[in-house]
């Protein structure tokens, strides 16, 4: 019923970091799509979805921003009736479309989802560069948590998907910011497999925290050609040193930049 909290499942078994936020995302964006949540409707508390999905309460709170971003949710602090995550709206027409984008994507052609990716990081850094009002707080924070030197590749890769968040939706456009969303699952699979095909994994990390860093410093520089260039580089890049594709089939997939 509207205005009561949704039920949960029974408590689940504890999952990796790198995987955990997604855990909480998918299990509502299921039942926004399945009508067991309507607008109106509360989610439980942060720590009873915790405990519930086997998550830390960090990952429940991603996860409510990112439905927060996309429209559906509206979150209150404090205590009262106004507090906690609320529905706001159901997944319609292209939002619809756009969630379901989650589970379609892991079925999506490699090439198509890198050359997808490719158009709007590049979108999404020249954007940024031309903003006088940017804010890369929260990007750099993450990058200073990837500059961690104890981090597994999995959870390296895992910031390294929120990095790549964060500048989209830095760039204040949330159409590309929800499509980066909507194509996550996609892009951390490849990029997790492909770290399996890197056997130097150090050396790359190393690359990757420093090819971070030159972006967004670009970015702050205002240097919109560069951003670009830096952002093209570095996705092709990966897959080409993770040997999920040859580097001129990479390249060939957007236009070069300048």
């Amino acid at each position: 019923m509207a205005g009561t909290p949704a039920s949960v499942p029974a408590v689940a078994p504890a999952l990796p970091p790198a995987r955990a936020w997604r855990v909480v995302l998918e299990k509502i964006e299921t039942d926004l799509l399945d009508g067991t949540l309507q607008p109106g409707d509360r989610l439980p508390p942060e720590r009873e979805l915790a405990a519930t999905l086997g998550v830390g309460r960090s990952s429940v709170r991603e996860a409510l921003r990112v439905l927060e971003v996309m429209g559906l949710i509206r979150t209150g602090t404090g205590s009262g009736p106004t507090s906690g995550a609320i529905i706001i709206a159901t997944p319609e027409g292209g939002m619809s479309a756009l969630l379901r984008l989650q589970v379609a994507a892991q079925g999506f052609p490699f090439d198509d989802v890198v050359a997808t990716r490719l158009v709007l990081e590049s979108a999404v850094v020249e954007a940024l560069a031309s903003d006088p009002d940017r804010s890369m707080e929260r990007a750099r924070r993450v990058l200073e948590a990837m500059d961690g030197l104890d981090l597994t590749a999995q959870e390296f890769l895992a910031l390294d998907a929120q990095l790549h968040l964060a500048l989209a939706e830095a760039s204040g456009n949330v159409v590309i910011a929800a499509m980066m969303a909507g194509l996550r699952t996609a892009i951390e699979s490849y990029v997790q497999a492909g770290a399996a095909g890197i056997a130097e994994w150090d050396a790359a990390a190393a690359r990757l925290r420093r090819e971070h860093h030159a972006i967004l410093d670009a970015v702050d520089a205002g240097d919109g050609a560069r951003a670009r260039a830096l952002v093209h580089d570095h996705i092709a890049g990966y897959y080409a040193a993770a040997g999920l594709a040859r580097p001129q089939a990479v390249a060939d997939l957007t236009p070069p930049l300048s």
